[in-house]
């Protein structure tokens, strides 16, 4: 796999080729997982929670053409792209191509190629999510309310979905044992936190009010949301910025309150249900203390772990 065309040139030719093919964008990320040479058996376990967070937007519809009758969602098909690429570019750096890394997701997703661990998967997905979130902050705002709203709760997941394995204190408190395994992304629970298939119908854009939705979220779903990630919303934000050196992450929240393309004054939509459930997860599971959840500001956010150098090969 050898060529003068650079890594990032070769990936952003793969990408526009399946820009307007759904199922194309979906067999491009199948293929990712396999390296540069079809044959990757310690990353196809992987494949499985980036599969179904695909599904999920096929499902939906918002990766269709821009054009037609019915077309796809901007601010989707951006940050699918976005994820498509960063991927395609480190299988081409992999397989030869040259370089340099055009960003520092790219770098992420050679590491998680050189050691693939499910906090090195985790770095590398959700470093090509949030670039792709901040970069597109225009096309989320062109979007109506209701699927503003759920942007922000994908983006709680993906980053919840993280911090069980890399930061269980934060995410899972006193049931933090258990946090690695439930966010293990070559495990079925992960699908959980990336979709919500549950809760969201199978199109796009979407219809009805945000209370109509929630109010369709019924059991896990909603012990999820409101019980264990809500009341620790800030440390996550925080936490996430310093892991993945992103601190434009801190402007999508604020004193715990999503606020990506959505208003700080429209903040009571966050706030629990009713529940006697709830309040029995929220005592059972309350947020870790700031001094001790490794909640970052300043310095560490701008340091990160950041995986900027490529490790050396095992």
């Amino acid at each position: 796999m050898t060529s003068d065309v650079t890594a990032a040139v070769w990936a952003a030719r793969q990408v526009a080729r399946v820009r307007d093919d759904p199922a194309g964008r979906t067999a491009l990320m199948r293929r990712c997982y396999s390296g540069p040479f079809g044959k990757a058996p310690r990353h196809l376990p992987f494949r499985r929670a980036a599969m179904s967070f695909m599904g999920w937007q096929v499902r939906r519809g918002v990766l269709r053409p821009a054009s037609g009758d019915r077309p796809g969602s901007p601010w989707w098909r951006a940050v699918n792209e976005r994820i498509l690429r960063d991927g395609c570019e480190a299988v081409g750096l992999s397989g030869g191509l040259p370089g340099p890394a055009s960003s520092p997701a790219v770098d992420r997703w050679l590491s998680f190629a050189h050691r693939p661990t499910a906090r090195a998967w985790y770095g590398a997905h959700n470093g090509s999510v949030v670039a792709a979130y901040l970069e597109n902050r225009g096309l989320a705002e062109a979007e109506n309310e209701t699927e503003r709203f759920f942007l922000n709760v994908v983006l709680c997941r993906v980053l919840y979905a993280h911090a069980l394995v890399a930061a269980p204190r934060i995410s899972l408190g006193p049931l933090r044992p258990l946090a690695p395994f439930l966010g293990d992304p070559r495990l079925g629970m992960t699908g959980i936190f990336l979709q919500l298939s549950r809760v969201l119908p199978d199109e796009y854009p979407l219809r009805g009010t945000v209370q109509a939705h929630l109010d369709r979220e019924i059991g896990f779903g909603r012990l999820l949301d409101f019980g264990v990630i809500v009341p620790r919303l800030q440390q996550l934000y925080e936490w996430s910025a310093g892991e993945l050196a992103e601190p434009g992450l801190l402007g999508c929240v604020r004193d715990g309150a999503p606020v990506y393309a959505w208003p700080y004054a429209e903040r009571r939509v966050w706030q629990p249900p009713r529940s006697a459930a709830l309040r029995l997860v929220r005592r059972t599971l309350p947020p870790a203390p700031a001094d001790r959840a490794g909640a970052v500001r300043g310095g560490a956010v701008r340091g990160g772990l950041g995986g900027a150098s490529r490790p050396p090969d095992p």
